[in-house]
């Protein structure tokens, strides 16, 4: 046969589709990397170890602890199907928050919720970081319009310069803005200054912001007992048994899709229908299971290849970074679940096509081979028909023709990749998209004997710069006794500290910010008291 009728009968032969979702795995490109014979035999190797991996997804489903440590359950899966949870008292939290979510968002569109000056509200403001922030994002992106209930913006960093640029996109729609603040302890301080910020922004504009802000966090955390303390207008829980990465669809992102206009109800039955179908206990029919099985066959079960998602569709721009943390905070780990070092982990990079394939496709098809690439199709082009740009083509046909020559270029020199498709971008197919990278993740997490619930690394590092602002607090009370130009080796000997370096960066940064004067440049200059 030729190449074309090879490839064809590849596809044939192992294509996953879920009828039911309109979504597809085609993972025939794959073989690329060593031959279909390789990549048979891999996933026969990997038939065993998936069984176990799915015997032990369903013991979290039925309420198994995933963290010993912390003596926590999973039940992310729990809020799209709320009768899976394990007690009557979690089904009803899970219930009652979804129908409150709908009341308030009704509320807010219908009028009969306003904010302090007693205008409609048009504009959501979201505070929040990390997973409370980067599925919201994904979520706005891919189901907002022209017609959104309430226009959205983010502050999703602790950046002073950032926030400023949001607010003055507000500009006096401030007065007529909701604000979200979502953190599961309350004390993360990303989100804690971002919520200071915009609560000194309304204060500027003489408003009352308990009659603007909304709470998502945990009962009795520091933001919960805050958002009491000022009777914020209303508070939505967080569970300790669900997970930043996983919380999307918990009260973190449905509340903001519903503020915006989103049918969350579909969201949740599109990813509720793609727990169903990844449940499938053959690995070739379960589009989770293959997808996961793909992962360890590119990258030897060791992550020695990146996944480079490319979506075709501007709604789907955001879906990489939303990628980054599911897959990279819940695989990358240095030790298994015997304790053993392995330094797991896969990286995720990407952007849309067909804008970005002019910036890195080049390399993906000749350069160092260390990757594996994730396709993103989409049927539909818009809502309506297309004029052509030329006879019998129209803007979507390109964009499908660049999607299929770029995986069709990436073959030819060896590149593996997988192509998922779905019929259109809309509530029920994000939802599916959400529920089937979840479940890819827990399972690619046990056949590498992994915990991907934990995330150690993520605390040493909120730990290392409270460690740094700590340095910050000396450094400030030595120039507030002494008035007299020093520079950062002098001042690590005044402070008895090694760490000359974060010194120096610190006496930089509150120089350029009018905190301290400094006097000369490089590594010599000297800093002293304003």
């Amino acid at each position: 046969m030729s190449e074309l009728r090879d490839a064809w009968a590849r596809h044939r032969k192992y294509l996953c589709a879920v009828e039911a979702l309109c979504l597809s795995i085609d993972p025939s490109r794959m073989t690329a990397l060593s031959g279909e014979a390789a990549f048979d035999a891999a996933l026969a190797a990997l038939e065993a170890p998936m069984r176990a991996a799915f015997d032990a997804m369903g013991a979290l489903e039925k309420g198994a602890i995933a963290n010993p440590d912390e003596q926590r359950m999973v039940g992310h899966y729990w809020l799209r199907d709320a009768s899976l949870a394990p007690s009557a008292e979690l089904r009803a939290a899970i219930e009652n928050t979804v129908a409150r979510i709908e009341a308030f968002a009704w509320d807010v569109h219908d009028g009969q919720l306003r904010g302090g000056t007693g205008q409609r509200f048009t504009d959501l403001l979201v505070v929040g970081i990390g997973g409370s922030a980067l599925g919201p994002q994904l979520v706005s992106r891919a189901l907002g319009s022209a017609s959104d209930k309430l226009a959205v913006s983010f502050f999703d960093n602790t950046d002073p310069d950032g926030m400023d640029l949001v607010l003055a996109r507000l500009g006096a729609r401030l007065a007529s803005t909701l604000v979200v603040v979502i953190s599961k302890s309350g004390g993360t301080k990303e989100t804690r200054n971002g919520m200071l910020e915009a609560r000194w922004a309304f204060e500027r504009a003489g408003l009352a912001f308990a009659k603007h802000f909304v709470a998502v966090t945990g009962e009795g955390s520091a933001l919960d007992e805050t958002a009491k303390k000022e009777g914020w207008l209303a508070r939505f829980p967080m569970w300790d048994w669900v997970g930043g990465r996983t919380s999307e669809l918990s009260a973190v992102g449905l509340l903001p899709a519903a503020l915006q206009g989103i049918d969350v109800r579909a969201m949740l039955a599109g990813a509720r229908d793609c727990d169903v179908a990844t449940r499938a206990a053959e690995l070739r029919n379960n589009p989770a299971a293959l997808l996961a099985a793909c992962w360890h066959y590119a990258g030897g079960g060791k992550g020695k290849r990146d996944m480079v998602i490319l979506p075709y569709k501007d709604r789907l721009e955001l879906f990489s970074r939303y990628l980054q943390q599911l897959v990279m905070e819940s695989l990358g780990k240095e030790l298994d679940l015997r304790g053993e070092a392995v330094h797991q982990g896969i990286a995720v990079y990407g952007n849309k096509g067909s804008t970005d394939q002019h910036a890195y496709v080049q390399q993906l098809r000749e350069g160092v081979p260390n990757f594996f690439a994730t396709f993103l199709e989409v049927l539909r082009d818009r809502d309506g028909a297309s004029r052509e740009v030329e006879p019998g083509v129209t803007s979507g046909d390109y964009l499908l023709g660049f999607l299929l020559g770029t995986r069709r270029a990436l073959t030819e020199k060896g590149r593996p990749s997988l192509t998922i498709t779905i019929d259109e971008v809309s509530p029920r197919a994000i939802g599916a998209l959400i529920a089937l990278f979840e479940r890819a993740v827990g399972l690619y997490a046990s056949i590498v004997g992994i915990n991907a619930y934990h995330q150690p690394g993520v605390e040493a590092g909120k730990k290392a710069a409270g460690e740094v602002l700590s340095l910050q607090s000396k450094l400030l009370a030595h120039f507030g006794a002494r008035p007299a130009a020093t520079n950062a080796e002098a001042l690590a000997a005044a402070l008895g500290s090694e760490d000359v370096e974060t010194l120096y960066e610190l006496c930089a940064h509150l120089s350029a910010n009018g905190r301290l004067l400094r006097e000369g440049n490089g590594l010599a200059a000297t800093f002293r008291r304003p």
